[in-house]
């Protein structure tokens, strides 16, 4: 991060995009040039034509100079956004009859006079149009006319000073034609803003940015992911925990089970996040719904991000175990947003629960589950990091945060993708074991950070009436080794459905 003597956020100019000007705090300063570059597709035309847009509200003159692209296909790109270019001046610099036999150069007619004409008809439409904001759209084509660093150099120098005279703010849009490190460009614009779109091995395309410098201002800096949605670009600016603190209450809240509540020591407190591990099938993502039930039932709002299983299922399932979602979906206190992680790129979904959070009051998240989101964006290599901040955000703004992390196997050594269980306050483990001929499930708490947890293993069960948990297993050793030694009679161990009440069948 770049911090400066900083001007007043009032005097500055908004970019049209919300996320971008929270990424700048606030916006840029007016009567500079900058620099906005990207690859091709990248989204640099149509930030820049939501930049004029802008101007155009507050009741100022834009001006769209095109060497590359033309009017109707500026139009076309507006359009495509439901937006009108209505009191925007659009030219483009080549004219069709400039193709002619006639206008053809030759070598009495070397480069410098093509690039002066073009910027002298650059200077001359600005002083005839009078704008306050101008978009140049491409520097590539006066870099070509140009053909000599030393003469592209002076020109856009000479351009700089002339906008500075007529009291403009200006984009210059680049494609990043330049020689690789050249950075001619970055030395003589005010700000810099660099577009990138990435394609991944499966799934959609990415695209972030990166506020390379901004001369007297403060802005946040690094990568921040965006989309470019019909309206214009969504940035999601980089989640800074510590800029997102708010008192809570610290007093535990309980899971609506009782033996639960006594594993962990006084139930879930505010602020702090629960891992619940273990295998497929095991009931990660019952307990998960059933403490978060409890949360709804009390009055709160909650959010889940279902990553792994059909949204009909989760709602077919809790219903069936006396779970039913549906009326919280009514009354607008559960969001449940099925995730394709494919679609999905880590910035836009810290935004998704940064928005549960701020705009809906969620008090409980729940992440189901972290293999899906992990494993959906490998070329993130610092992935962990920002799920440590998510859950550094989340703690500081009062939320019980739930996540639910699958295990490779069903006995014995069970492993995980990914170890995350130190960032996670809470750690429940569950398990199967074998009883009697029976297959069965134990649940434990292995940390807790916030209370005296309960160190015994509990069996539960799961059936049409919800979850129950049976009282310590004392008859039984080596449960989480995956190979348990029973040594105790079956009076110990819960009825299974269809058992009479003393555990007989």
């Amino acid at each position: 991060m770049t911090e400066t003597t900083t001007p007043d956020v009032a005097q500055r100019l908004s970019t049209g995009t919300s996320g971008l000007d929270d990424v700048l705090c606030g916006g840029i300063t007016p009567e500079r040039l900058y620099l906005v570059e990207g690859t091709p597709g990248a989204g640099k035309t149509t930030l820049a034509l939501k930049f004029l847009m802008e101007g155009r509200a507050a009741g100022r003159q834009g001006l769209y100079i095109t060497l590359s692209e033309t009017v109707n296909e500026l139009t076309a790109v507006a359009r495509s956004h439901d937006w009108t270019l209505d009191n925007i001046a659009l030219f483009e610099m080549v004219a069709e009859d400039e193709f002619s036999p006639d206008h053809e150069q030759s070598l009495l007619h070397p480069s410098e006079v093509e690039l002066g004409e073009t910027v002298r008809g650059i200077i001359d439409l600005v002083e005839k149009t009078n704008p306050d904001r101008v978009v140049l759209d491409s520097l590539s084509e006066l870099r070509l006319l140009a053909q000599n660093p030393l003469r592209y150099r002076r020109q856009i120098l000479a351009l700089k000073h002339f906008f500075a005279r007529r009291k403009c703010t200006v984009l210059m849009l680049d494609d990043r034609t330049a020689e690789p490190g050249d950075l001619q460009l970055h030395s003589i614009a005010h700000g810099v803003i660099s577009l990138e779109h990435l394609a991944n091995d499966f799934g959609s395309e990415r695209r972030r940015l990166r506020v390379i410098k901004m001369r007297g201002l403060k802005y946040h800096g690094g990568y921040h992911d965006f989309t470019i949605e019909r309206g214009g670009i969504c940035v999601y600016p980089r989640l800074i925990a510590a800029q997102h603190h708010r008192t809570h209450s610290t007093d535990p809240v309980t899971t609506g089970l009782k033996e639960l509540d006594a594993l962990l020591g006084d139930g879930l407190f505010p602020g702090t996040n629960a891992l619940m591990a273990g295998p497929a099938g095991v009931g990660k993502t019952t307990t998960a719904v059933r403490c978060m039930i409890a949360a709804l039932k009390r009055g709160q709002n909650a959010a889940y991000f279902l990553f792994d299983e059909r949204l009909s299922t989760l709602m077919i399932r809790s219903k069936a175990l006396g779970m039913d979602l549906q009326p919280f979906i009514d009354n607008g206190t559960l969001q449940i947003r099925q995730v394709d992680p494919a679609e999905l790129s880590p910035g836009e979904f810290a935004h998704a629960v940064r928005s549960a959070v701020e705009d809906s009051d969620a008090s409980v998240v729940v992440i189901d589950s972290l293999n899906a989101y992990l494993h959906a964006m490998p070329s993130d290599n610092f992935l962990v990091l920002q799920m440590h901040e998510l859950l550094s955000y989340l703690a500081q703004q009062g939320v019980v945060s739930i996540m639910v992390l699958g295990q490779h196997g069903v006995t014995g050594d069970l492993r995980s993708d990914i170890d995350i269980s130190y960032l996670a306050d809470t750690v429940l483990m569950m398990r199967f074991f074998e009883a009697e001929g029976e297959i069965r499930k134990s649940i434990s708490v292995i940390k807790t950070r916030t209370s005296d947890h309960e160190r015994s293993i509990r069996e539960f069960k799961i059936d049409q009436d919800g979850i129950s948990i049976g009282e310590p297993l004392r008859g039984f050793s080596s449960i989480l080794s995956g190979s348990p030694v029973y040594n105790a009679s079956k009076d110990h161990l819960m009825a299974l459905r269809g058992d009479d009440k003393d555990g007989s069948k």
